[in-house]
C-alpha cells in the first residue's frame, strides 16, 4: 500500500525521502515490519521473496544507525542483518560514529573479553545473558571456534560412514545412522518419551520405536496396553489415549545453536497408497518446555494434509501453560508442489543461530526468520523426533482427512545429524556431561520413569507451584 522510490542497486529506501517522511510514516512502517513473518498477513502474500521483505524491515529498524552511517563507505547493512534485530535496535540508540567504527561493536571490544562498563559484550557468555553486540556473530565466531577444543573422537552417536558433508562455521557433533539399535534405556545421549500431547490422540511409549534395515521406525497403532497415568515428560497426569506412538529424544537440554538435519519419509495414511491424504505430524525439532517455565521450540513438521505439506515453526514464551497465537510464527499451511513426503525420503534441516533461523528442504533454503516481535529462541533444548495424530476436531492440525487414517502407520528415519555452531562455547558441553549444565537446564528434565534423571523442581502452572507426579520404571 505504501511505496517509495528505491536506489538503483539497493533495497534501502532513499534516505532523503525517508528522513522527510519519518515523523508520520514510522508507526505504519513498523507495523508492516512486525507482520513480515506472520503467515496471516497480507504483506506476506504480496512481497516475494519473504526474505527480501524482511531485509527491508530490518533496514527500517536500523533507520537511525543507517542515517548516521550514510557517508561511511565501509559500513555494510549485511553486518547488522546477520544478527539479532532487537539487540541491533538497542545498540543503534546508544552508539555513535567515531573514526569509522561504532562504539559498542566487537570491532572495538576484543572478542573473548568482558567489560562491565561496556554497552554490549563480545565473549562467549553474551548469548546466555542476551547482551551480545550486534556484530558478535560476524566478528567473533571464528575467534571463539579457535578456542573450542573439539574431542578427538567426534562425532558422538553411532556413525557408520568415514566421511560426512561439511558446513562452514559448524562442526559435526552428533550422528545417528540407525544401522544399529539404540539402547533407549542406557544410551548416554538418547532416550524415549512417555508423554502424550493434550491435542493429540497418542501416548508415547518405548515399544513404538524400532530399528530395522538401517532405519529408525516410529509406529502409530491402536492402544491395547496399559500406560501409567503419570508422564515424566509432561510432568502431569495424561488421560488414556486411543493410540500409541513413539518419540525419540535426547536426555538433556544440552543442544542449542547449530545445524540440525534429518532424512526421513512420512507415513502412508493407507498401506501402499502414498497419494491418500489423512492426518499425522512427523517431525524433527528442538524443544524446551518443562511445564512451560521456558517454552522454546524450532520445528520441521511434515503433515498428512497434502503430499507436499511441510511446515516450519518457532515458538518462544515464558511462564505459560498453553499455546497462544502471539508465541508462535509458522508458515503452516504450506505445500511444496512436485514432491511426495510419503513416497520418498527427503532431507530437512534448519540452522539455528543467535537472532536467525534458516530452514532447508533437500538443500534448498525455504525460509528465514530473524528477531522481530517474536525473538529467536536463545536457550538450550532437547532434540526430538516423533509421530503423532491430532484429536478429532473441526480444524485438525496435520490434515483434515482424519477419516482416511488406517493403523498401523509408520514414519522412517534414515539418519540424523547435528553440527554444532563454532561460536557456541557452552552447548553441548564438549564432553557431553550433564554436570556442565545449569540448574535451569536440569529443571524437571526427566523423560520417562526409567531414564534415572531426577525430577528437580516444582511444576509451575497458572501462577501456582506443585510437585511433579512420579511413575515407576517397569
Amino acid at each position: 500500500p505504501i511505496s517509495f522510490p528505491q536506489q538503483p542497486n539497493s533495497h534501502i529506501f532513499c534516505m532523503e525521502q525517508l528522513a522527510m517522511s519519518i515523523l508520520f510514516l514510522t508507526p505504519l512502517l513498523w507495523t508492516a515490519c512486525l507482520s513480515v513473518d506472520d503467515p496471516t498477513s497480507a504483506l506476506q502474500e504480496t512481497v516475494a521473496p519473504a526474505a527480501t521483505a524482511e531485509e527491508q524491515c530490518v533496514s527500517l529498524r536500523q533507520l537511525r544507525g543507517q542515517m548516521l552511517q550514510a557517508d561511511d563507505k565501509e559500513f555494510h547493512e549485511d553486518q547488522i542483518m546477520d544478527h539479532a534485530t532487537e539487540i541491533s535496535r538497542w545498540q543503534n540508540e546508544t552508539s555513535r560514529v567515531h573514526k569509522g567504527t561504532i562504539v559498542g561493536s566487537c570491532k572495538t571490544y576484543p572478542c573473548g573479553t568482558f567489560g562491565k562498563d561496556r554497552s554490549c559484550q563480545c565473549n562467549d557468555r553474551c548469548t546466555r545473558y542476551k547482551n551480545c553486540c550486534a556484530d558478535y556473530v560476524e566478528q567473533c565466531a571464528s575467534h571463539e571456534s579457535n578456542r573450542m577444543v573439539a574431542p578427538a573422537h567426534l562425532p558422538y552417536g553411532h556413525p557408520s560412514l568415514k566421511n560426512y558433508p561439511r558446513h562452514n562455521g559448524f562442526t559435526l557433533w552428533l550422528v545417528e545412522d540407525f544401522d544399529q539399535p539404540i539402547d533407549l534405556d542406557n544410551d548416554p545421549i538418547w532416550t524415549w518419551s512417555d508423554g502424550g500431547l493434550k491435542e493429540g490422540q497418542v501416548r508415547f511409549t518405548k515399544e513404538q520405536i524400532s530399528f530395522k534395515g538401517g532405519k529408525m521406525q516410529i509406529r502409530v497403532q491402536k492402544n491395547t496396553g496399559q500406560q501409567q497415568p503419570c508422564s515424566h515428560a509432561q510432568t502431569e497426569i495424561v488421560p488414556r489415549k486411543p493410540l500409541v506412538s513413539g518419540e525419540l529424544r535426547t536426555r538433556y537440554n544440552m543442544f542449542r545453536y547449530g545445524r540440525y538435519e534429518v532424512r526421513m519419509r512420512a507415513p502412508h495414511v493407507q498401506f501402499l497408497k502414498p497419494q491418500v491424504d489423512g492426518n499425522f505430524v512427523a517431525s524433527m525439532f528442538v524443544f524446551r518446555a518443562a511445564s512451560f517455565r521456558h517454552w522454546r521450540e524450532v520445528d520441521v513438521e511434515v503433515t498428512g494434509r497434502r503430499a507436499g505439506a511441510i511446515s516450519t515453526n518457532v515458538l518462544n514464551a515464558d511462564h505459560t501453560s498453553r499455546w497462544h497465537r502471539w508465541i508462535e510464527q509458522t508458515d503452516y499451511p504450506k505445500t511444496y508442489p512436485g514432491i511426495n513426503v510419503r513416497a520418498e525420503f527427503h532431507t530437512y534441516a534448519f540452522e539455528w543461530l543467535p537472532g536467525v533461523i534458516r530452514w532447508y528442504i533437500d538443500g534448498r533454503k525455504v525460509r528465514e526468520k530473524r528477531n522481530d516481535n517474536l525473538k529467536v529462541p536463545e536457550m538450550s533444548a532437547k532434540v526430538m523426533l516423533n509421530l503423532w495424530i491430532y484429536r478429532p476436531t473441526k480444524y485438525p492440525f496435520g490434515g483434515f482427512e482424519l477419516k482416511n487414517d488406517r493403523f498401523p502407520m509408520q514414519s522412517e528415519y534414515d539418519w540424523f545429524r547435528f553440527y554444532r555452531w563454532n561460536g557456541d562455547m557452552h552447548y553441548p558441553p564438549s564432553d557431553m556431561d550433564p554436570k556442565g549444565l545449569s540448574k535451569d537446564d536440569l529443571y524437571l528434565t526427566s523423560n520417562n520413569p526409567c531414564d534415572g534423571i531426577p525430577q528437580v523442581g516444582l511444576v509451575e502452572k497458572n501462577g501456582r507451584q506443585y510437585p511433579a507426579c512420579y511413575a515407576k520404571c517397569r
